[in-house]
């Protein structure tokens, strides 16, 4: 990785951290259900066992954790966020993209920075990175480096240029992910073994290499 910016792949497969690797990915977030939104990758229905999750996962070597807790009127959780937060200690925490459903984004951050997040992942409160622009640039600016923001979500390599370069932020999330087929010879085409919306059966989606690495040449030539 180059000075001055560092990329983060959100992974959901062995294939996927392997590869996102091999192209040059500064930090790896893994994850399941990324068709839903990137889930802790076990049952996190209790915050019991999102705790067990965390002694866990500090157990087996993780560098840190991405998590998040809302209240009913669209607050920072703060008592509960202080409770994984005090789980994961000493490893760095970001509070993830919970953070595009608040009521009121720059109160918000100011909240996470005093919780003690190490970073925000966010898409600008909007539908994707690009279209939030605005407000992660005015995060940037109210962070003052007492937080990291991360603009994620919906960034191609089409258009993060414009999002560096429109926000300042040092760090970014990706997925990075193309499609291919699977290995199987045989296919039933009369069988769903999943919901009607989720991906076809026999097409995989994976961290690609040259994607990666793509992503890693445009940060360079832009920060």
């Amino acid at each position: 990785m180059a000075e001055g910016f560092l990329m983060e792949v959100c992974v959901d497969s062995v294939e996927s951290a392997v590869n996102a690797e091999r192209g040059g990915a500064g930090r790896l977030e893994l994850c399941c259900s990324l068709m839903e939104g990137g889930l802790t990758p076990s049952i996190d229905r209790e915050v019991e066992v999102m705790m067990k999750d965390v002694e866990m996962m500090k157990n087996y070597g993780a560098d840190g954790f991405v998590l998040g807790a809302l209240t009913e009127d669209g607050k920072v959780d703060e008592e509960l966020c202080m409770e994984f937060l005090a789980a994961a200690r000493p490893l760095p925490v970001t509070f993830h993209r919970a953070f595009d459903m608040v009521s009121d984004p720059a109160v918000a951050l100011e909240t996470l920075v005093s919780l003690g997040f190490q970073r925000v992942l966010t898409s600008g409160c909007d539908s994707s990175a690009l279209e939030g622009l605005p407000l992660i640039k005015r995060l940037v600016e109210q962070a003052k480096g007492r937080i990291s923001i991360m603009p994620g979500g919906g960034i191609t390599e089409r258009n993060l240029q414009r999002v560096l370069e429109g926000s300042g932020a040092q760090e970014f999330h990706c997925s990075a992910r193309s499609s291919r087929d699977s290995a199987m010879k045989f296919r039933n085409k009369c069988v769903t073994m999943g919901a009607s919306l989720t991906a076809p059966e026999y097409s995989l989606k994976v961290a690609d290499v040259s994607k990666v690495r793509t992503f890693n040449a445009i940060a360079q030539n832009t920060l």
